[in-house]
Protein backbone atom coordinates (compact mmCIF):
# COMPACT_ATOMS: atom_id res chain seq x y z
CA UNK A 1 0.00 0.00 0.00
CA UNK A 2 1.37 3.42 -0.86
CA UNK A 3 1.83 5.90 1.58
CA UNK A 4 -0.87 7.91 0.34
CA UNK A 5 -2.97 5.41 0.13
CA UNK A 6 -2.73 4.46 3.70
CA UNK A 7 -2.90 8.08 5.02
CA UNK A 8 -6.26 8.71 3.32
CA UNK A 9 -7.69 5.40 3.83
CA UNK A 10 -7.01 6.47 7.97
CA UNK A 11 -8.39 9.57 7.46
CA UNK A 12 -11.41 8.40 5.70
CA UNK A 13 -12.06 6.16 8.72
CA UNK A 14 -11.60 9.26 11.33
CA UNK A 15 -13.98 10.75 8.84
CA UNK A 16 -16.51 7.43 9.77
CA UNK A 17 -16.00 8.11 13.28
CA UNK A 18 -17.33 11.91 13.58
CA UNK A 19 -19.90 10.85 10.83
CA UNK A 20 -20.91 7.95 13.78
CA UNK A 21 -21.07 10.54 15.85
CA UNK A 22 -23.07 12.65 13.87
CA UNK A 23 -25.73 10.07 13.56
CA UNK A 24 -25.70 9.22 17.66
CA UNK A 25 -25.58 13.57 18.36
CA UNK A 26 -29.04 13.80 16.17
CA UNK A 27 -30.81 10.62 17.75
CA UNK A 28 -29.94 12.18 21.79
CA UNK A 29 -26.14 10.26 22.51
CA UNK A 30 -24.15 12.72 24.03
CA UNK A 31 -21.03 10.20 23.20
CA UNK A 32 -21.54 11.59 19.61
CA UNK A 33 -19.77 14.94 20.43
CA UNK A 34 -17.00 13.33 22.20
CA UNK A 35 -17.13 11.19 18.99
CA UNK A 36 -16.98 14.45 16.41
CA UNK A 37 -14.19 15.64 18.70
CA UNK A 38 -12.09 13.02 18.31
CA UNK A 39 -13.16 12.10 15.04
CA UNK A 40 -12.55 15.37 12.79
CA UNK A 41 -9.23 16.50 14.42
CA UNK A 42 -7.80 12.99 14.22
CA UNK A 43 -8.75 12.98 10.49
CA UNK A 44 -6.54 16.08 9.33
CA UNK A 45 -3.19 14.45 11.19
CA UNK A 46 -3.77 10.95 9.46
CA UNK A 47 -4.38 12.65 6.07
CA UNK A 48 -1.23 14.25 6.70
CA UNK A 49 1.35 11.64 8.23
CA UNK A 50 -0.93 8.66 8.83
CA UNK A 51 1.79 6.86 6.75
CA UNK A 52 4.33 7.59 9.91
CA UNK A 53 2.42 6.08 12.45
CA UNK A 54 5.08 4.43 15.12
CA UNK A 55 7.92 6.05 13.27
CA UNK A 56 8.71 9.78 14.20
CA UNK A 57 4.53 10.69 13.80
CA UNK A 58 5.05 14.04 15.56
CA UNK A 59 8.06 15.17 13.61
CA UNK A 60 6.57 13.93 10.19
CA UNK A 61 3.32 15.80 11.32
CA UNK A 62 5.40 18.76 11.87
CA UNK A 63 7.10 18.90 8.59
CA UNK A 64 4.52 18.29 6.59
CA UNK A 65 1.95 20.49 8.40
CA UNK A 66 4.69 23.25 7.55
CA UNK A 67 5.06 22.14 3.65
CA UNK A 68 1.10 22.29 3.13
CA UNK A 69 1.09 25.76 4.62
CA UNK A 70 3.44 27.28 2.43
CA UNK A 71 1.84 25.65 -0.23
CA UNK A 72 -1.67 26.69 0.26
CA UNK A 73 -2.95 29.66 -2.39
CA UNK A 74 -6.15 31.79 -0.95
CA UNK A 75 -8.27 29.66 -3.07
CA UNK A 76 -7.56 26.73 -1.30
CA UNK A 77 -8.05 28.57 2.10
CA UNK A 78 -11.07 29.74 1.18
CA UNK A 79 -12.19 25.89 -0.46
CA UNK A 80 -11.18 25.04 3.04
CA UNK A 81 -13.73 26.92 4.76
CA UNK A 82 -16.52 26.39 2.30
CA UNK A 83 -16.05 22.58 3.52
CA UNK A 84 -15.67 23.35 7.25
CA UNK A 85 -18.91 25.55 7.21
CA UNK A 86 -20.57 22.18 5.92
CA UNK A 87 -20.04 20.43 8.58
CA UNK A 88 -21.68 21.77 11.73
CA UNK A 89 -25.03 21.91 9.23
CA UNK A 90 -26.84 18.79 10.26
CA UNK A 91 -26.04 19.55 14.08
CA UNK A 92 -27.72 22.73 13.90
CA UNK A 93 -30.61 22.63 11.69
CA UNK A 94 -31.74 26.29 13.03
CA UNK A 95 -28.76 27.90 11.89
CA UNK A 96 -29.14 25.83 8.39
CA UNK A 97 -29.74 29.47 5.99
CA UNK A 98 -26.87 31.13 7.75
CA UNK A 99 -24.46 28.66 7.20
CA UNK A 100 -25.43 27.12 3.47
CA UNK A 101 -24.99 31.09 2.68
CA UNK A 102 -21.36 31.43 3.92
CA UNK A 103 -20.65 27.96 2.74
CA UNK A 104 -21.36 29.22 -0.41
CA UNK A 105 -20.46 32.28 0.02
CA UNK A 106 -16.59 30.89 0.38
CA UNK A 107 -17.56 28.55 -2.24
CA UNK A 108 -17.74 31.43 -4.71
CA UNK A 109 -14.56 33.38 -3.32
CA UNK A 110 -12.79 30.26 -4.10
CA UNK A 111 -14.47 30.15 -7.48
CA UNK A 112 -13.31 33.56 -8.03
CA UNK A 113 -9.72 33.55 -6.25
CA UNK A 114 -8.68 30.47 -8.23
CA UNK A 115 -9.99 32.14 -11.84
CA UNK A 116 -8.35 35.17 -10.90
CA UNK A 117 -4.52 33.24 -9.89
CA UNK A 118 -4.86 31.41 -13.17
CA UNK A 119 -6.35 33.46 -16.08
CA UNK A 120 -5.87 36.90 -14.62
CA UNK A 121 -8.40 39.72 -12.73
CA UNK A 122 -10.45 40.54 -15.91
CA UNK A 123 -11.37 37.11 -17.27
CA UNK A 124 -12.27 36.00 -13.74
CA UNK A 125 -14.45 38.76 -13.13
CA UNK A 126 -15.99 38.72 -15.89
CA UNK A 127 -16.37 34.48 -15.66
CA UNK A 128 -17.77 35.24 -12.17
CA UNK A 129 -20.53 38.05 -13.18
CA UNK A 130 -21.38 36.16 -16.21
CA UNK A 131 -22.01 32.37 -14.06
CA UNK A 132 -24.16 35.04 -11.59
CA UNK A 133 -25.81 36.85 -14.32
CA UNK A 134 -26.73 33.73 -15.63
CA UNK A 135 -27.51 31.91 -12.68
CA UNK A 136 -30.15 34.45 -11.59
CA UNK A 137 -31.68 35.13 -14.78
CA UNK A 138 -32.40 31.78 -15.39
CA UNK A 139 -33.62 31.22 -11.46
CA UNK A 140 -35.95 34.45 -12.15
CA UNK A 141 -37.62 33.10 -15.42
CA UNK A 142 -37.81 29.60 -14.43
CA UNK A 143 -39.43 30.18 -11.53
CA UNK A 144 -42.12 32.73 -12.89
CA UNK A 145 -42.72 30.52 -15.84
CA UNK A 146 -41.86 27.40 -15.70
CA UNK A 147 -39.18 27.56 -18.55
CA UNK A 148 -36.40 26.03 -18.42
CA UNK A 149 -36.68 23.47 -15.34
CA UNK A 150 -40.59 22.93 -14.64
CA UNK A 151 -42.80 24.65 -12.40
CA UNK A 152 -41.57 25.78 -9.11
CA UNK A 153 -41.27 28.45 -6.84
CA UNK A 154 -39.03 30.30 -4.13
CA UNK A 155 -41.99 31.54 -1.95
CA UNK A 156 -41.09 31.78 1.58
CA UNK A 157 -37.42 30.73 0.58
CA UNK A 158 -34.75 31.55 3.28
CA UNK A 159 -33.25 35.60 2.92
CA UNK A 160 -31.26 37.05 1.70
CA UNK A 161 -33.09 36.92 -1.27
CA UNK A 162 -32.57 38.49 -5.00
CA UNK A 163 -35.30 39.47 -7.24
CA UNK A 164 -37.00 36.84 -5.14
CA UNK A 165 -34.55 34.46 -5.38
CA UNK A 166 -31.95 32.93 -2.22
CA UNK A 167 -28.96 34.77 -2.95
CA UNK A 168 -26.96 31.78 -2.63
CA UNK A 169 -28.66 30.25 -5.82
CA UNK A 170 -26.38 32.56 -8.29
CA UNK A 171 -23.55 32.55 -6.38
CA UNK A 172 -23.23 28.51 -6.77
CA UNK A 173 -24.00 29.17 -10.10
CA UNK A 174 -20.59 30.40 -10.84
CA UNK A 175 -18.59 28.19 -8.64
CA UNK A 176 -20.24 24.67 -9.28
CA UNK A 177 -20.25 24.93 -13.37
CA UNK A 178 -16.63 26.15 -12.94
CA UNK A 179 -15.66 23.13 -10.70
CA UNK A 180 -17.50 21.00 -13.11
CA UNK A 181 -16.05 22.25 -16.39
CA UNK A 182 -12.24 21.98 -14.23
CA UNK A 183 -12.94 18.38 -13.52
CA UNK A 184 -14.59 17.82 -17.49
CA UNK A 185 -11.18 18.68 -18.89
CA UNK A 186 -12.75 21.75 -20.74
CA UNK A 187 -15.58 19.25 -22.54
CA UNK A 188 -18.65 21.46 -21.89
CA UNK A 189 -21.21 18.94 -22.36
CA UNK A 190 -19.47 16.04 -20.04
CA UNK A 191 -19.60 19.43 -16.97
CA UNK A 192 -23.09 19.26 -17.70
CA UNK A 193 -23.58 15.91 -17.17
CA UNK A 194 -21.74 16.61 -13.41
CA UNK A 195 -24.10 19.54 -12.62
CA UNK A 196 -26.90 16.99 -13.44
CA UNK A 197 -25.87 14.19 -10.76
CA UNK A 198 -25.24 17.31 -8.20
CA UNK A 199 -28.63 18.41 -8.58
CA UNK A 200 -30.20 14.80 -7.87
CA UNK A 201 -28.80 15.27 -4.44
CA UNK A 202 -29.59 18.85 -4.15
CA UNK A 203 -33.27 18.66 -4.81
CA UNK A 204 -34.34 16.51 -2.09
CA UNK A 205 -32.08 18.10 0.35
CA UNK A 206 -33.37 22.36 -0.19
CA UNK A 207 -37.01 20.81 -1.11
CA UNK A 208 -36.34 19.64 2.37
CA UNK A 209 -35.06 23.35 4.00
CA UNK A 210 -37.85 25.19 2.11
CA UNK A 211 -35.77 27.01 -0.33
CA UNK A 212 -38.12 26.11 -3.28
CA UNK A 213 -41.29 24.42 -3.94
CA UNK A 214 -42.41 22.22 -7.12
CA UNK A 215 -45.57 21.91 -8.19
CA UNK A 216 -44.95 20.34 -11.74
CA UNK A 217 -47.84 18.57 -13.19
CA UNK A 218 -45.12 15.31 -13.76
CA UNK A 219 -42.49 15.14 -11.12
CA UNK A 220 -39.65 12.33 -11.63
CA UNK A 221 -37.43 13.26 -8.48
CA UNK A 222 -38.08 15.17 -5.15
CA UNK A 223 -40.53 17.17 -7.18
CA UNK A 224 -38.57 17.84 -10.23
CA UNK A 225 -39.71 16.78 -13.64
CA UNK A 226 -37.19 15.19 -16.03
CA UNK A 227 -37.49 19.22 -17.94
CA UNK A 228 -35.31 20.05 -14.48
CA UNK A 229 -32.41 18.18 -15.03
CA UNK A 230 -32.28 18.57 -18.43
CA UNK A 231 -32.46 22.49 -17.92
CA UNK A 232 -29.78 21.62 -15.53
CA UNK A 233 -27.55 20.24 -18.29
CA UNK A 234 -28.34 22.61 -20.79
CA UNK A 235 -27.44 25.94 -18.68
CA UNK A 236 -24.54 24.09 -16.68
CA UNK A 237 -22.92 23.24 -20.38
CA UNK A 238 -23.72 26.92 -21.87
CA UNK A 239 -21.63 28.31 -18.58
CA UNK A 240 -19.03 25.54 -18.75
CA UNK A 241 -18.63 26.54 -22.80
CA UNK A 242 -18.37 30.03 -21.86
CA UNK A 243 -16.03 30.06 -19.35
CA UNK A 244 -14.04 28.04 -21.59
CA UNK A 245 -13.74 30.08 -24.05
CA UNK A 246 -12.92 32.90 -21.91
CA UNK A 247 -9.80 31.31 -20.62
CA UNK A 248 -9.06 28.20 -22.23
CA UNK A 249 -5.54 27.32 -20.80
CA UNK A 250 -7.42 27.48 -17.34
CA UNK A 251 -9.07 24.16 -18.52
CA UNK A 252 -5.82 22.80 -20.32
CA UNK A 253 -6.86 23.85 -23.51
CA UNK A 254 -5.19 25.86 -26.33
CA UNK A 255 -6.07 29.28 -27.15
CA UNK A 256 -5.98 32.71 -26.10
CA UNK A 257 -9.96 33.64 -25.26
CA UNK A 258 -12.06 35.37 -26.83
CA UNK A 259 -9.98 38.80 -27.01
CA UNK A 260 -9.87 39.74 -23.43
CA UNK A 261 -6.02 41.63 -23.25
CA UNK A 262 -4.85 40.07 -20.07
CA UNK A 263 -2.18 37.41 -18.97
CA UNK A 264 -2.90 34.82 -16.29
CA UNK A 265 -0.23 35.37 -12.90
CA UNK A 266 2.61 33.26 -12.94
CA UNK A 267 2.29 30.02 -11.64
CA UNK A 268 3.21 29.54 -7.50
CA UNK A 269 6.49 28.28 -6.56
CA UNK A 270 6.27 25.83 -4.12
CA UNK A 271 8.23 25.28 -0.82
CA UNK A 272 10.08 22.08 0.16
CA UNK A 273 12.75 21.89 2.73
CA UNK A 274 16.22 20.87 1.18
CA UNK A 275 16.61 17.53 3.25
CA UNK A 276 13.48 15.97 2.60
CA UNK A 277 12.39 13.93 -0.24
CA UNK A 278 9.93 15.48 -2.54
CA UNK A 279 8.36 11.77 -2.94
CA UNK A 280 7.21 11.86 0.11
CA UNK A 281 5.44 15.07 0.43
CA UNK A 282 1.84 16.36 0.10
CA UNK A 283 2.43 18.00 -3.46
CA UNK A 284 -0.88 21.17 -4.31
CA UNK A 285 0.86 22.15 -7.78
CA UNK A 286 -1.51 19.90 -9.40
CA UNK A 287 -4.71 20.91 -7.16
CA UNK A 288 -7.09 23.21 -8.89
CA UNK A 289 -10.85 24.16 -8.03
CA UNK A 290 -12.22 21.09 -9.18
CA UNK A 291 -11.45 19.21 -6.02
CA UNK A 292 -15.10 21.49 -4.78
CA UNK A 293 -16.86 18.60 -6.92
CA UNK A 294 -15.40 15.26 -4.76
CA UNK A 295 -16.24 17.10 -1.71
CA UNK A 296 -19.62 17.67 -2.57
CA UNK A 297 -20.08 14.17 -3.51
CA UNK A 298 -19.16 13.70 0.63
CA UNK A 299 -21.16 16.28 1.89
CA UNK A 300 -23.92 16.03 -0.14
CA UNK A 301 -25.18 12.23 0.76
CA UNK A 302 -24.08 12.72 4.41
CA UNK A 303 -26.42 15.24 4.40
CA UNK A 304 -29.12 13.49 3.12
CA UNK A 305 -28.53 10.65 5.51
CA UNK A 306 -28.18 12.80 8.37
CA UNK A 307 -31.33 14.42 8.08
CA UNK A 308 -33.09 10.82 7.49
CA UNK A 309 -32.93 10.77 3.65
CA UNK A 310 -31.53 7.38 3.35
CA UNK A 311 -32.50 6.52 -0.25
CA UNK A 312 -31.90 10.00 -1.47
CA UNK A 313 -28.93 9.79 -0.63
CA UNK A 314 -27.79 6.38 -1.68
CA UNK A 315 -29.32 7.59 -5.02
CA UNK A 316 -27.37 10.72 -5.27
CA UNK A 317 -24.06 9.42 -4.18
CA UNK A 318 -24.79 6.85 -6.99
CA UNK A 319 -25.25 9.19 -9.10
CA UNK A 320 -22.23 11.59 -8.36
CA UNK A 321 -19.94 8.34 -8.29
CA UNK A 322 -21.42 7.27 -12.05
CA UNK A 323 -20.52 10.83 -12.91
CA UNK A 324 -16.80 10.88 -11.89
CA UNK A 325 -16.61 7.30 -13.32
CA UNK A 326 -17.42 9.11 -16.78
CA UNK A 327 -15.42 11.85 -16.36
CA UNK A 328 -12.14 9.31 -15.61
CA UNK A 329 -13.25 7.03 -18.32
CA UNK A 330 -13.46 9.60 -20.76
CA UNK A 331 -10.53 11.70 -20.06
CA UNK A 332 -8.12 8.54 -19.65
CA UNK A 333 -9.19 7.98 -23.41
CA UNK A 334 -6.87 11.13 -23.93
Amino acid sequence: MTPTLLRSGLACAALGVAFLGALLVLRGGGLGWLLIALGLPLSLLLALAGDALGNDFGGTLRMRAAVLSAQMRPWMWLLTLYAVLKIPVPLWPDAFPSLALLSTGALFAAALAFAWERAGARRALIMAALGFAVGLGVEVLGSRTGFPFGRYSYAGAPGPTLLGVPLLVPLGWFALPLAAALLAGGRAWLAGLLLVAWDVGLEPLMTAQGYWRWSDPVPLWAGAPPQNFLGWWAVGTGLAWAFVGLAPQVFGRPGQGWGVRETSADSPTLFYPPDVERASLLNLSRLSFSAAYPVETFFLPGGLVLVGRYAEAAVTLTAMLAALTLVWAVRGRR
